[in-house]
């Protein structure tokens, strides 16, 4: 069933756990993480990055993202992560996503909050949720923050408490990603975060913030960011590496076959995706939360 992010994440707060949020490149994706979600009965939600553009257009993807929300058992949330654009984002609002997540974080402040506050009144008035950003999430390649060419250092990248106070209040957004130290991408060393900062912007401002970059934690660190105040959590690299794996590990066992059909090439994918994602969801206590 169609939900909103606003929807899930209220209900997060009053349970204290965090919704995933994965990244849905394919059908076969897709699948995997709402199956898992229905048997796990866990709220999930289904997301497409506006960087994925190269690998599937939102058009194509965005049908079957829905499609797979309406049928299912569980509530999925149907959400544009890092959106380019204004436009972007009202592209996915009016095709029936029901969250987009407006990323003008590199941008100035002042500049960030007027073209979110657009992004909010545009999305609201159609019963659809907000994300936005303030701080940076770091690149695990470089150890530091990227936005338009412009790096930043680790203090830099951390999201200020009374700035996002005052972000929420005059955008009215419905959710918060924020930076504390972790990174996009696969960890060629390990973060250093602080997860006493997530806690100190929720003392500011209590509303749900969000982990972007979440992959390659340990259990106890997101139990940790959960606990202070995480509601939300990313999650796609170890997603994809999953699925990856999985076909290499069917190939390798059936490279003595004569034929191999691609459809088997598929299942072996979603296999080990939606193994990924169970114990994602595990960790993140959404699951048995329906």
């Amino acid at each position: 069933m169609l939900a909103t992010l606003k929807e899930v994440l209220e209900k997060a707060e009053q349970g204290n756990y965090a919704v995933g949020a994965f990244n849905c490149t394919s059908l076969e994706s897709g699948m995997a993480i709402v199956e898992t979600a229905e048997e796990l009965n866990s709220p999930v939600i289904l997301q497409y990055a506006d960087s994925h553009r190269h690998l599937i257009s939102i058009d194509v993807i965005g049908p079957i993202m829905l499609q797979l929300a309406k049928i299912a058992k569980v509530p999925v949330v149907v959400h544009l992560d890092h959106g380019a654009s204004i436009e972007s984002c009202r592209h996915a609002v009016d095709m029936g996503f029901t969250s987009v997540m407006y990323d003008a974080s590199a941008k100035p402040f002042e500049d960030n909050v007027a073209e979110t506050r657009n992004v909010v009144e545009y999305a609201h008035e159609r019963g659809a949720s907000v994300e936005a950003e303030l701080g940076h999430i770091l690149t695990s390649k470089a150890g530091a923050a990227e936005g338009n060419g412009k790096s930043y250092t680790r203090e830099e990248a951390y999201t200020d408490p009374e700035m996002a106070k005052e972000f929420i209040e005059r955008t009215n957004v419905d959710a918060l990603a924020i930076g504390f130290g972790t990174a996009h991408g696969i960890y060629t060393e390990k973060p250093v975060l602080d997860l006493n900062h997530i806690a100190l912007i929720k003392s500011a401002k209590d509303i749900p913030y969000v982990m972007h970059g979440g992959s390659g934690l340990s259990e106890e660190e997101y139990r940790t960011a959960i606990h202070n105040g995480i509601r939300k959590i990313n999650y796609y690299t170890y997603l994809s590496l999953a699925g990856g794996r999985g076909v290499m590990q069917y190939l390798e066992d059936k490279k003595d076959k004569d034929a191999i059909y691609f459809e088997d090439i598929a299942k072996a994918g979603i296999t080990a995706m939606k193994a990924d994602v169970k114990r994602a969801m595990k960790i993140f206590e959404s699951d048995g939360k329906i």
